[in-house]
């Protein structure tokens, strides 16, 4: 087996909230392995700090993925600066951490469009301009532990995580056969802002957590990133429909 196969050289990954945390992991996974990283989200400050840090092989966007209607133009913009698109990540999303009896339907409803509803049009517009290029891309899931185990107060969080991995079987089942891949990563609890907004004000859930990581820490984001580059790289070629924890074994500890 040749390392090459894992080389994203003149290829463009856009990446959904890869401004920070986790999606900036990704990018620089991308960078490294010689790809373009495109990034979008809502803050231009950081998006700007972000490409300065990715280098000359990065560009960024300033857009809100929860404007559905725009989607198309922003795909037909990307591809005249930056060329066609190879990989996408569907990223970018926001937390809710609530009990059921104080989540509202429309901070439920907010959840589910950021991550569900926003990764199935901007999917549905990258995966029609793979297949008018005839581009045998890839595009990757980011969903979470909360697609696989149950876990307190995040119910609108982990209805949406979970509806991506039902997203990735409708995609993967439409677009297979014009040789686009569908997969997803599991992150477990990697060091981001959201995490520490999520259980540094709360000492017994982040000790929980750690007491069921077989290593007893958190991952990085570059973790992610590695494994996104296998996804996204042709020696996944044949790997479709998976659903791959990066979790430091939090999925099977005891």
């Amino acid at each position: 087996m040749s390392l090459s196969q894992f080389s994203l050289t003149g290829k463009t990954a856009l990446i959904t909230g890869g401004g920070s945390g986790i999606g900036l992991g990704i990018a620089k996974s991308f960078v490294e392995a010689g790809g373009h990283a495109v990034i979008i989200g809502r803050t231009e400050l950081t998006l700007e700090k972000a490409c300065k840090e990715l280098g000359v092989n990065s560009s960024y966007y300033v857009y809100d993925i929860t404007n559905q209607s725009g989607m198309k133009q922003l795909i037909a913009k990307i591809e005249a600066d930056c060329g066609a698109i190879h990989i996408l990540v569907n990223n970018a999303g926001i937390h809710l951490k609530a009990p059921v009896s104080k989540t509202t339907d429309d901070g439920f409803l907010n959840v589910i469009q950021t991550h569900l509803l926003s990764s199935f049009t901007l999917s549905r517009e990258v995966m029609e301009s793979m297949k008018r290029n005839n581009i045998k891309g890839s595009i990757i899931m980011i969903s979470s532990m909360t697609g696989i185990m149950a876990m307190t107060q995040v119910v609108a969080y982990t209805s949406a995580k979970t509806g991506m991995l039902g997203l990735m079987r409708g995609l993967l089942a439409d677009y297979a056969e014009d040789g686009i891949r569908v997969n997803s990563i599991a992150p477990g609890w990697i060091e981001s802002k959201m995490l520490h907004q999520a259980l540094d004000s709360d000492a017994e859930r982040k000790n929980k957590i750690l007491n069921r990581i077989p290593f007893k820490d958190f991952g990085q984001p570059e973790d992610i990133g590695n494994a996104a580059v296998f996804l996204a790289s042709d020696a996944s070629k044949y790997v479709n429909g998976v659903l791959l924890p990066v979790d430091g074994g939090a999925a099977v500890g005891f």
